[in-house]
């Protein structure tokens, strides 16, 4: 098959969760005999046509300078030559805001499925028109692609629910750390089991502010790792909030795996509050990695950590998990954890599952 990946800032993934699912099935589905082209943007610092022989088309892209405009046009741009060319499979990974030119695309050989992600139009980052604008996109994507997929088994529920439409339950996968290095923890000055952390991208619903409010109440000494970029709205308003007490340390963004497996690995508890659904891919990560959960929450964390966490909703209960811990349900938590990666978060699996979508899609024709 001839397969194309769209909606993602491209590969190598310098940015989220659909850039690591680009990244890390790309090369199995080229090992799999697939021909891959994944979109990236022109801004993207990665130049070339071809990485590790999956193709890559550079596409213009100013999200930097125009917010939401930038990736419509990105968007908009993409679709439209994805549509023009020869593939079989279309896969966008999200919906908003592509799934605005779902309904006007001209039915061509392509079979266009769509990952669903979360409830992007739950997001508090944005304002009120955006949130609606993104509520359409989700009701267009769910009506107009050729197949849905969900990556969690919540939001498969969720769209049987509000649009009668069934999908395909393929989770986001991670690799593996058997025993996470503990090097990078002098980089950062910090003891194994002696501090906590988060990552995260710095958006309100991820609930840093609720977490870092429940480190500091809770009294403890550990110093809080917070591993996200501060260069966004709400990242300065954390910055400013939390950026001068010793308690808090904001590093920044970290992409390397290894670094992140190691203080994930070593940390005393692994802070999880995403909110507005899907599976996400730093949680499975998390779990790859031998951390100690503690997880907002929510059915989408449920979903995928089940009884293998400790759960918020919050800052209290931040401040009580901190100060109850023990470290006595560490075993069994990390060990159940890391067998769902290897029988359901798998990157192998979750590939030839998408391949069998794939296949099955042709299939009807």
């Amino acid at each position: 098959m001839k397969i194309a990946i769209l909606g993602t800032r491209g590969i190598p993934n310098n940015y989220g969760g659909p850039e690591a699912n680009a990244e890390f099935m790309s090369p199995i589905f080229l090992r799999m005999g697939h021909e891959v082209t994944v979109y990236s943007p022109d801004e993207h610092p990665y130049k070339e046509s071809e990485w590790r022989g999956i193709r890559i088309r550079h596409m213009f892209n100013r999200e930097s300078r125009l917010g939401i405009w930038g990736t419509l046009a990105y968007d908009y741009l993409c679709l439209r030559d994805a549509l023009a060319s020869d593939f079989d499979i279309i896969l966008e990974l999200g919906y908003v805001p592509v799934a605005i030119f779902f309904p006007v695309r001209r039915r061509g050989r392509a079979k266009l499925l769509t990952n669903m992600d979360g409830l992007e139009w739950k997001r508090s980052k944005w304002n009120f028109a955006l949130r609606r604008f993104a509520e359409l996109t989700e009701r267009l994507g769910a009506a107009h692609s050729d197949a849905l997929i969900a990556d969690n088994e919540a939001i498969r529920d969720y769209l049987r629910g509000k649009y009668g439409k069934d999908s395909y339950f393929i989770p986001y996968g991670a690799r593996p750390v058997d025993h996470p290095d503990p090097a990078p923890l002098r980089t950062y000055g910090v003891e194994p089991q002696g501090y906590n952390m988060l990552v995260a991208r710095m958006e309100p619903e991820n609930n840093i502010e609720m977490i870092l409010d429940g480190h500091l109440l809770s009294g403890s000494s550990r110093p809080f790792l917070v591993v996200g970029r501060t260069t966004t709205r709400f990242g300065r308003h954390v910055e400013w909030k939390y950026g001068g007490d010793p308690r808090v340390r904001l590093l920044g963004a970290i992409y390397d795996y290894e670094a992140l497996s190691g203080l994930r690995g070593h940390a005393a508890l692994y802070f999880h509050g995403h909110s507005v659904g899907g599976t996400n891919p730093s949680l499975v990560e998390a779990m790859a990695t031998n951390a100690l959960i503690a997880a907002h929450d929510n059915p989408f964390n449920r979903t995928v950590l089940e009884c293998n966490a400790f759960y918020f909703s919050d800052a209290r209960g931040v401040s009580d998990i901190i100060r109850s811990d023990t470290g006595a349900r560490r075993g069994e938590f990390v060990s159940r954890n890391r067998a769902k990666v290897h029988d359901v978060y798998n990157w192998e699996k979750v590939a030839r599952q998408h391949i069998a979508a794939f296949e099955e899609v042709l299939a009807r024709g």
